[in-house]
């Protein structure tokens, strides 16, 4: 588990940045693949396939964003949060400069994955390029470095 300090820093660095939005993303892994939801057609970025993530809410912290927000788009319970895998920035459909927070995380099970926000969900194998965004694909690279190590 990463010390509760870490997401502190990471949302306080953010704020002295001008990141308007916080968002956490999940890199769920299981059985040698990776999880990816796929956005609604008429969503902002619609039709591409991300990482399960969402926004933090006024006074939440981190760490508990990230656990509901993957219980709240695939119904998996977060048991661990074991590692940060680095962030990227991008401007929201509303205009907000946000910082999307990336963590590798175990689950209780792999499934089922239950949709609520999003079309449909792939298991992408580590060794195969999934078709995300290039900042998506960075996490992922991290992440199957990690996961190597």
């Amino acid at each position: 588990m990463i010390d509760a300090s870490v997401f502190a820093e990471l949302a306080a660095h953010a704020t002295g940045d001008g990141v308007q939005q916080l968002v956490v993303g999940a890199v769920v892994q299981a059985d040698g693949k990776v999880l990816l939801l796929k956005r609604p057609a008429d969503d902002f970025m619609g039709g591409i396939y991300e990482l399960p993530s969402g926004k933090v809410e006024g006074g939440e912290k981190l760490d508990a964003a990230l656990v509901r927000e993957v219980a709240e788009e695939t119904g998996l319970t977060v048991t661990d949060i074991v590692a940060y895998l680095g962030s990227f920035d991008y401007t929201s459909g509303s205009g907000k400069k946000s910082r999307q927070f990336n963590f590798a995380v175990g689950v209780a099970k792999s499934g089922p994955v239950r949709l609520s926000e999003h079309d449909s969900h792939l298991w992408v194998p580590l060794d195969e390029q999934p078709p995300v965004t290039d900042a998506v694909e960075e996490i992922l690279r991290i992440h199957r470095r990690f996961h190597q190590a």
